[in-house]
């Protein structure tokens, strides 16, 4: 079984790495994190635009390059490389990939250009505290020729800095739908919220919020679907984005290890400090390994729910095993906020419990198991 990437996939991570390495260095993420604007740099985000890849998996009838979601993948899995402070997940899997599947082509033209030419944020707001996401608490109702919703949704990825959200809500008759509601939307309040690992997430609150039938993604009848796809993409990008998080962190410490001295020699050559870096590295194979089969079989058209769970799973647990390691090999280096390590610690706890941690992982194969369906 071949598991490289071929050379034309490979030239899409090169070009984002390239791009990345310079417009997301160490520097110049002190400087946007000393400051009191929101984690988002808009001149990176034009240049990703201006390089192509914000339309890497989008159609080229709307500007973009027509690659698949593992395309896709591996571009986040940059964007977890090197920390950058730009919405890729939020604009182009939560947002992007559900309206080119399901909206209409009027609602596609609208959004899908303005998303590819670097002129539109968007995100979707699909947690709710003490709910699943798939089961939204947020409630919907027919009003007129159009809707009316009230809810509230926390934790909405570039919730801080995007135009557009979709929103998922519930029926009285229990159907869900998706909306796309702009930021200036009357009756919907939107407020930072602050994050450890500093992304710019928000806190949502709808209020009697009417919009029109257009505004409903998909027919009416599939929203349970097209949640589900925000859910299992969205899932499957935070894994890739482990990926690259835990393959910097890693790097990091093999370079530092190389150089810190004790006892006149260097720490790599410690036998115990090895053994914990040959286990960083086996935990970031296995996290790679799993987050490429994922956002394969999606990127196929595939049944990919199992693997999905076992992708996070690995990403969640073995992901802490992995910038703990890390960590605790630089000593106070580790914690300096002066140093980049402490991004990728901070990252990888954030993605450990986004869209579900280990344990929820575990039961969704259980009772797949239980079901037959494995």
């Amino acid at each position: 079984m071949n598991f490289e990437i071929s050379d034309e996939q490979k030239a899409f991570a090169d070009l984002a790495a390239q791009i990345l390495s310079e417009a997301a260095s160490h520097e110049k993420l002190r400087k946007l994190e000393a400051s009191d604007k929101p984690r988002f740099d808009p001149v990176l985000w034009k240049e990703l635009s201006r390089s192509g890849l914000l339309g890497i998996s989008i159609p080229e009838e709307f500007g973009g390059a027509d690659q698949s979601f593992f395309e896709l993948s591996l571009l986040v899995e940059q964007i977890g490389r090197f920390t950058a402070p730009v919405p890729v997940i939020e604009t182009l899997v939560l947002a992007a990939l559900p309206i080119l599947r399901f909206g209409s082509p009027a609602q596609r033209t609208q959004w899908l250009t303005r998303i590819v030419d670097g002129e539109l944020i968007a995100t979707a707001a699909i947690i709710e505290d003490q709910a699943d996401p798939l089961r939204p608490m947020t409630r919907v109702e027919v009003s007129g020729d159009g809707y009316i919703l009230n809810g509230e949704k926390v934790c909405v990825p570039a919730g801080a800095i995007a135009e557009l959200f979709l929103v998922p809500a519930s029926f009285p008759d229990g159907r869900i739908g998706v909306f796309a509601l702009s930021r200036d939307q009357t009756g919907l309040d939107i407020e930072s919220v602050a994050t450890t690992s500093g992304q710019p997430e928000a806190h949502m609150r709808l209020e009697s919020v009417n919009v029109p039938e257009s505004a409903q993604l998909g027919s009416g009848d599939n929203g349970a679907q097209i949640l589900d796809c925000i859910r299992s993409h969205g899932t499957a990008a935070y894994c890739s984005l482990a990926v690259g998080v835990c393959a910097e962190a890693l790097r990091l410490t093999a370079e530092y290890s190389k150089q810190r001295k004790q006892f006149g020699q260097p720490i790599a050559t410690f036998q115990a400090v090895g053994q914990r870096q040959a286990d960083a590295y086996v935990d970031t194979e296995a996290i790679r390994l799993t987050a490429w089969q994922a956002a394969w079989q999606l990127g196929s058209g595939l049944n990919a729910e199992e693997a999905v769970a076992v992708a996070k799973y690995w990403a969640a647990l073995a992901g802490q095993r992995v910038v703990h390691t890390a960590a605790h090999l630089h000593g106070g280096m580790g914690v300096d906020r002066d140093y980049p390590l402490h991004r990728y610690f901070l990252y990888a706890k954030q993605l450990e419990l986004s869209l579900g941690g280990s344990q929820q992982q575990l039961r969704t194969l259980g009772r797949m198991l239980a079901e037959g369906t494995a």
